[in-house]
């Protein structure tokens, strides 16, 4: 048995989105130490912090304005998404909601470099669309301007330096997109990517000047996404870094020229630190890298001058806080401390990355790690699967899986076919009619589970969420001789009622993925686990939010209840105030207690 149990897990904390004030004395970050992340302030590292929101809800970020003491952050309702901005005093504590429309989605766009605008996008006019807008800082609800027009999925990344543009992004899937700029006085919406076929143009950013962008592409056929300039007058696209392994994305000072890149080599980071030089855009020069615990980092912010930059760090056995790095030396410094309810780090297992040959060859990457003081061929397992599907499963720290490793469990986590971080190819293997091919793949991962001296053949587990959640479901009704139970959170049990019920605004972007109700309906059904549940013996556990606004919950609904007629044990556990997962601790608690449960049951 384990330790400590799943709620003392459960409480370990994490400090991330860090964001500096304007006179660089002060750090906001999440944290979430009352149950639901909320927002903090810190003036000094490892300092005793300061909370500033109070609320049930999640808050999902939070951005200092350049010139004020004050931030906007975004909160949405019971896991709804549709998140609102709201505008925090830090001298006073006063909060008011400046967006005021809780049936509309709004996507953060930045703050002008005045601080007396911000921009997001929302689909305040059209549920299916978004849209552009500018709000003055002290403006609320319908006082914001709409000043572009959108027909489709629109984000904003960032106004340009001399704030009369913003830089918009419309993507039509998670591998290709479209930039433009928007000239706020005109009214006009310039394409800077004309292309066909898909090509990503992600994590753009303004050139300190405004006359170019830095952004991480693959146009050219490009296998692996590459860091790139984009001249706005000529509109030529040039090579800055193009390595074998991905660049994630770069985050860019705009006034010096100072950035980060990361780069993804297998799921680990490696992060380079530089400054652009300012007569030739693709030069630069580069700092010392810093020195960080974990393997994975991110969510870089600059603060004032670009002197100092803050982010947070994670890794298998290093729980997520929030350091802060000097540019030009690299000295790292950790300034949150965010607990681990009295279970000791050094306690915590690390993982192995391993590679699986799968039906046809092709190597399948992922993580496995083993609990302390297992015995030979008495080992249960728990292959977690991401969802996505093009997510990746990384060395991060997961309180859930270090409380079953505990337990006496062993874990793997697959990148399967379809899986980003290996480059567009991989990401690729599983579009559409290719979808049950990722499914192989887990069999070939559990086949290789099987041979391991320490796994026992006849406990293992399949668990997953959302997209992860249909691979479950999948591979209990593919190969239903393989597992001893099933753990389906927030999963998709029957594409066509998916596609159906899913918000309006997503549809297009999940058919891109997963084929169309139009064309592939039959294939569609022909995939769903619902239509193949007559194949299922492994014992199951459904667990969804019923605000669920990209899972409706009726996926839950059906494939329980069929299940159950087919004679499986089944367990149902519906979150009347959750969406897609599990944000508030007491629902968390009471989920891992009972997937425990269920576990010590049937395995």
């Amino acid at each position: 048995m384990s330790s400590y149990d799943i709620e003392r897990y459960l409480n370990i904390r994490s400090a991330y989105g860090a964001s500096f004030g304007p006179d660089g004395e002060r750090l906001s970050f999440l944290l979430d130490t009352t149950g639901t992340p909320q927002l903090w302030t810190l003036e000094e590292p490892r300092g005793w912090p300061e909370q500033r929101t109070f609320y049930e809800e999640r808050v999902t970020f939070a951005s200092w304005s350049p010139e004020r003491p004050e931030l906007i952050f975004g909160m949405d309702e019971g896991g709804n998404e549709r998140a609102q901005l709201f505008r925090l005093d830090a001298e006073t504590g006063a909060i008011e909601n400046v967006t005021a429309m809780p049936e509309a989605k709004h996507r953060w766009g930045g703050w002008s470099h005045d601080g007396d605008r911000f921009a997001f996008t929302s689909n305040r006019r059209d549920e299916s669309v978004f849209d552009v807008y500018v709000q003055n800082r002290d403006e609320v609800g319908s006082d914001a301007e709409l000043v572009s027009e959108g027909d489709g999925w629109l984000s904003l990344s960032g106004w340009s330096p001399d704030d009369s543009r913003l830089l918009v992004s419309q993507a039509y899937s998670n591998f290709d997109q479209d930039l433009s700029v928007l000239d706020l006085e005109t009214g006009d919406r310039e394409h800077l990517t004309p292309h066909d076929g898909d090509v990503r143009y992600q994590s753009a950013n303004w050139a300190p000047d405004g006359e170019g962008l830095y952004l991480v592409t693959d146009e050219g056929e490009a296998d692996t996404l590459y860091l790139a300039y984009l001249d706005l007058e000529t509109g030529d696209l040039e090579p800055v870094v193009d390595d074998e392994w991905n660049v994630d994305g770069i985050a860019l000072d705009d006034e010096t020229g100072r950035f980060v890149y990361s780069e993804n080599v297998e799921g680990y980071t490696e992060l380079t630190v530089g400054e652009f030089d300012a007569a030739d855009p693709t030069a630069f020069e580069t700092f010392p890298e810093p020195d960080l615990p974990g393997g994975v980092s991110g969510g870089v912010t600059f603060g004032p001058d670009a002197e100092r930059i803050a982010l947070s760090t994670t890794g298998d056995a290093v729980h997520t806080n929030v350091f802060v790095v000097d540019v030009e030396t690299g000295a790292t410094e950790r300034w949150t401390d965010a607990p681990t309810a009295g279970v000791p780090p050094e306690s915590f297992d690390e993982s192995n990355l391993v590679h699986v040959e799968s039906f046809d060859d092709l190597s399948v990457p992922g993580f496995f790690t083993l609990p302390d003081d297992h015995e030979p061929g008495t080992t249960p397992v728990i292959v977690d699967i991401h969802g996505g599907p093009e997510s990746q499963r990384r060395p991060s720290f997961s309180s859930v899986k270090q409380y079953f490793l505990d337990r006496g469990y062993a874990y793997f986590e697959p990148n399967v076919r379809g899986s980003s971080g290996y480059g567009a190819e991989y990401a690729s293997l599983d579009d559409v009619e290719k979808r049950m091919d990722s499914v192989a793949d887990i069999r070939a991962c559990v086949e290789w589970l099987r041979d391991h001296p320490a796994i026992d053949p006849d406990r293992i587990v399949a668990k997953g969420g959302s997209y992860g959640g249909f691979m479950v479901l999948a591979a209990l009704t593919e190969y239903p001789d393989l597992w001893a139970a099933g753990i389906d959170i927030v999963g998709i049990a029957n594409f066509v009622t998916f596609l159906e019920n899913t918000g309006d605004w997503r549809r297009e972007l999940r058919e891109a993925e997963y084929g169309s109700l139009a064309e592939d309906r039959e294939f569609l059904e022909e995939v769903s686990p619902i239509n193949n549940i007559e194949n299922i013996d492994a014992p199951l556990f459904v667990l969804h939010g019923e605000n669920d606004p990209r899972v409706p919950v009726g996926e839950a609904e059906q494939i329980a209840e069929r299940a159950a007629e087919q004679g499986v044990p089944v367990r149902k556990l519906l979150f009347e105030d959750e969406g897609h997962g599990f944000s508030k601790l007491e629902n968390r608690i009471e989920a891992y207690s009972a997937i425990a449960d269920f576990l010590d049951e049937h395995v």
